[in-house]
């Protein structure tokens, strides 16, 4: 018979993983649609009640998303604008009450090429923190995703938190993402922006597309290209040859490889122009 673990402490959960194996659940917003069958498969560790992995504190280095934190308490979290773009893909996770189980770190262990998290966090930096009884690593997000439905994770391991370092904190987020209908949608393309300005100019630049390959990814070509450039004029440097080569889209019945790339050029320059008007109203 199936057992069902639910430890309150992050050092017993590490024990259960490192007797046998087990699926480990939080929100299960991922986990239930995946199966056929009335109940989850094989044994369950339900890391939910774990305290020590909900919610989001700045810390020396760095801020820290626990494993167990949900949308809904990031959208309810005092951050910086930096932040914003993530804010922006929480609330386009599913429906009210998926946000309220979901968890971002989930999102990620799930590594759905449509996952709203992905591009955000890349633009944040960030990087997973990973546990096992035998210690701790920390893996940039850009390695612990791999593949579609692919992470970077060994037996007896578990996700434990996010990291977004404080250097990341400069500058304000944005999101933008295309679907097929207005809510609960799976995405066509996504694009997420974290833009760092002074006098008017870009100082840094981190941009990532989602949806288009089997990972979420950044845009350094064009990252370089706006560094120094007028944040007026950002929008209009946009082309498909610096966002194509990195995108590795697919044809499917949201969209074929074709337009996915243009409609991810689309969303990046949206989002550019739309960081230029806010600075525009902010200093009005």
């Amino acid at each position: 018979m199936a057992a069902y673990h639910r430890p309150s402490e992050l050092t017993e959960a590490l024990e259960i993983l490192a007797a046998a194996p087990v699926t480990v659940a939080a929100g299960c917003t991922d986990l239930y649609p995946a199966t056929q069958a009335k109940a989850l498969p094989g044994d369950i560790l339900d890391i939910t009640a774990i305290d020590a992995l909900r919610g989001i504190a700045r810390e020396d280095a760095c801020w820290r998303i626990g494993a167990a934190t949900t949308w809904t308490d990031v959208l309810n979290a005092d951050l910086p604008a930096t932040f914003d773009g993530l804010k922006l893909a929480a609330r386009e996770v599913g429906s009210v009450q998926i946000q309220n189980a979901g968890t971002v770190a989930g999102n990620l262990c799930t590594a759905s090429p449509a996952g709203d998290g992905a591009p955000c966090l890349l633009t944040l930096d960030a990087s997973v923190e990973v546990q096992s009884a035998h210690g701790r690593r920390v893996v940039p997000l850009s390695s612990f995703l791999i593949g579609a439905r692919r992470v970077e994770l060994q037996a007896g391991e578990m996700v434990t938190g996010i990291l977004v370092p404080a250097a990341a904190g400069a500058g304000g987020g944005d999101f933008l993402k295309l679907g097929a209908r207005k809510y609960l949608v799976i995405s066509i393309a996504m694009a997420a922006a974290r833009i760092d300005v002074a006098d008017g100019a870009i100082r840094e630049a981190a941009l990532a597309i989602g949806a288009c390959s089997p990972v979420a990814t950044r845009l350094p070509a064009l990252e370089d290209a706006l560094r120094g450039v007028a944040l007026a004029e950002a929008a209009a440097r946009v082309t498909g040859e610096m966002v194509a080569p990195v995108l590795s889209p697919i044809d499917d019945i949201r969209g074929d490889a074709a337009y996915r790339v243009e409609a991810a050029t689309e969303l990046m320059r949206r989002l550019l122009a739309r960081c230029a008007a806010r600075r525009m109203e902010a200093a009005a």
